[in-house]
Order: C-alpha cells, then sequence, then structure tokens
C-alpha cells in the first residue's frame, strides 16, 4: 500500500508517498482501508515538530480518516468487518490503510458520504467541546469566532447557532465573512492581516468592540492567535470567557491585567486529551453531534479535495490560511 511519510523534519515539500507494508491487526485494533483524510493545522505542525506530539519518523500525517473496516484484531467488539467508520487518528491517516484502536471508531449514518465524515469529528468535536464543556455557552449568549471561516471556525459558527447563540464571525475576507455568515453567523468583521504595530492593535480592537456591541461579546472562540488575541479580549463583556483554540497567526502574549478589568476567564481548549481523559463525555458529545448533523443543523462545508498523491499541496494550502470551511484528501 501507498503512505505519505515525514521522513525528516521539515515542510509540505519533505513528504514522500512511498510503498510500505499493509498494517496487521493487534489485539483492540482495526485496520481500516482508508477513503477520506481531514487536513487540519496541526497537519502543518506535526511534520515540523511544533505539535505537542512528536511521532517516531517515519510516520503519515493525517489526524483524521473515514473508511471501511478491512480486518479487526483479537477482543474488538465494537466494529465489524465492511462497517463504514470515522475516527480520529494523531497522525497516520494520509495511507491507503491504518491501523487504528477500535475504541476511537465511530459508526458512520448511512448518509454522510466519505468526505464529510473525515471533515466531521476533529472540527466538530473540537468546538462543541470548547463552546458547551469549556465555555458554558448558554441561548441568548453572544460569541465572536475568530478565523470563522475555517475549519473549526465554521464548526463553531453553526454549533452556536444551533446552540442558540449569536454569532459574530471575524474574518480576514469579505468573501469568508459571506461564507460564515450563509452557515450561520448572524453579522460579521472583516480583520486586516497582521502583524500590527500599537496603532494596529488599538484599531483592530475597536473594530472588534464596534461588532460586539456596548455590552461586550460573552464568549471569544480564538482558532487565530497572534495580535488578534489581545485586541478581542478587549471586546469581552464582563465575566466573558475566551476559549484558547489554536494559534496560526502564532502564540500571543496576553495582559493578564485585561483579564482582571474584564472578570473574565481564559480558558484552554485541548479536545485531543480531554478524549482520553473523558471518554463517557467525548461519547456524549459525539451522540449529540451525530443528532445534529441529522437534523441539518450541522454539515462539514468541503471546499477542495485533494488525492492521496497531492496530499503534500493540500497541506500546504491549508498553511496559507486562503483556505475555506474543510480541505480533504481522498484516497483510492
Amino acid at each position: 500500500m501507498k503512505a505519505l511519510l515525514s521522513k525528516a523534519v521539515g515542510g509540505p515539500e519533505t513528504l514522500v508517498l512511498e510503498d510500505v507494508p499493509s498494517p496487521e491487526p493487534k489485539p483492540g485494533f482495526a485496520v481500516i482501508e482508508v477513503k477520506a483524510v481531514g487536513v487540519n493545522y496541526p497537519d502543518v505542525l506535526i511534520i515540523e515538530d511544533k505539535y505537542q506530539f512528536k511521532p517516531a519518523r517515519p510516520f503519515a500525517p493525517g489526524g483524521e480518516v473515514s473508511g471501511v473496516v478491512k480486518a479487526v484484531g483479537e477482543g474488538v467488539t465494537n466494529v465489524k468487518v465492511g462497517d463504514r467508520v470515522l475516527g480520529n487518528t494523531g497522525w497516520g491517516g494520509m495511507a491507503q490503510e491504518m491501523a487504528l484502536e477500535a475504541s476511537r471508531l465511530i459508526a458512520m449514518p448511512d448518509a454522510m458520504p466519505f468526505d464529510e465524515a473525515a471533515a466531521f469529528i476533529m472540527t466538530y468535536g473540537t468546538s462543541y467541546y470548547a463552546l458547551k464543556n469549556r465555555g458554558h455557552a448558554k441561548p441568548g449568549e453572544s460569541l465572536l469566532v475568530l478565523g470563522a471561516a475555517g475549519g473549526v471556525g465554521l464548526a463553531a459558527v453553526e454549533l452556536g447557532k444551533a446552540m442558540g447563540l449569536k454569532v459574530i464571525a471575524a474574518c480576514s475576507s469579505q468573501e469568508k465573512v459571506d461564507l460564515a455568515v450563509k452557515h450561520g453567523a448572524e453579522s460579521g468583521v472583516v480583520y486586516p492581516y497582521g502583524p500590527f504595530d500599537r496603532d494596529g492593535q488599538k484599531a483592530l480592537a475597536e473594530q472588534f468592540k464596534a461588532a460586539c456591541g456596548p455590552k461586550g461579546v460573552d464568549l471569544v472562540y480564538d482558532g487565530v492567535g497572534g495580535d488578534y488575541a489581545e485586541a478581542a479580549l478587549r471586546s469581552m463583556a464582563w465575566e466573558g470567557r475566551f476559549l484558547v483554540i489554536g494559534f496560526p497567526a502564532g502564540i500571543p502574549r496576553i495582559p493578564l491585567n485585561l483579564a482582571l478589568l474584564k472578570g473574565c476567564d481564559i480558558v484552554g481548549v485541548f479536545w485531543g486529551t480531554a478524549v482520553s481523559r473523558d471518554p463517557a463525555g467525548h461519547r456524549e458529545n459525539v451522540r449529540e453531534l451525530m443528532d445534529m448533523y441529522a437534523a441539518g443543523k450541522i454539515k462539514p462545508y468541503v471546499s477542495e479535495r485533494f488525492p492521496l498523491s497531492k496530499a503534500a499541496d493540500a497541506i500546504t494550502h491549508l498553511a496559507s490560511r486562503k483556505a475555506m470551511g474543510k480541505v480533504v484528501v481522498t484516497v483510492e
């Protein structure tokens, strides 16, 4: 079988497509014929050894997959050969086959296509855990989503709408704001590209404050980081919650006096670890997400598809911050 491998530290240009042996189903594992792979920002980081996890090389990037169960190991009872499944993998997904702990596999709804399934669990799982479990979002509250047209951002917009929140989309272009509004945002704001000097920071903060209104915003979903974080924090309402999701614009430096003056919480969101620490809570969230999908309240927006032979280009495209919705690699 073929797999896209990281054999040396570097960007997408260092990845190589090679023939490797098919995996065997160890006890507790299932072998999946991979049909599609969701591309996420951790794929950009992990091949450069900048992610929280550093797998031994060679390894394939690709943290979420959909496919068909090919074989199961001893003791596996939750899936069987022929089942259509999706799962979060951490890495290893950009291959024609992969072995994964069977406990991490989720049955796909019959009507869900493979590309949507591969674009589902990491973005909606992260965003739902952020809003529900870490942000304790309540109907009627306001939500400012930074990077609202990206994978996790657009999921946050849809989920915010489904949870009864007033969603404000913040994006780098009007085209992206329009996409977020189409998916449930009530309004939007176009921010300029950073980094910013002090005057630029103040102007950005005023933009966010104007978009959020005089009361301020109850929740900030920050999937961007960099200089955008402080400006968004300045727009918060009293006792608001600032959700820390990711840092494609860089790791921000936050003046903590702002948290004091706003009486607000700065809350870390690390979904991957939360899944392993609270599997029962994760299963409950998955059930609720599948119910929302079945009801048509959420639906992955796959903007572009790349074949496995061009998967490095898919990661490059995502890293450019030009992608909207989800980028998916299809596997033949």
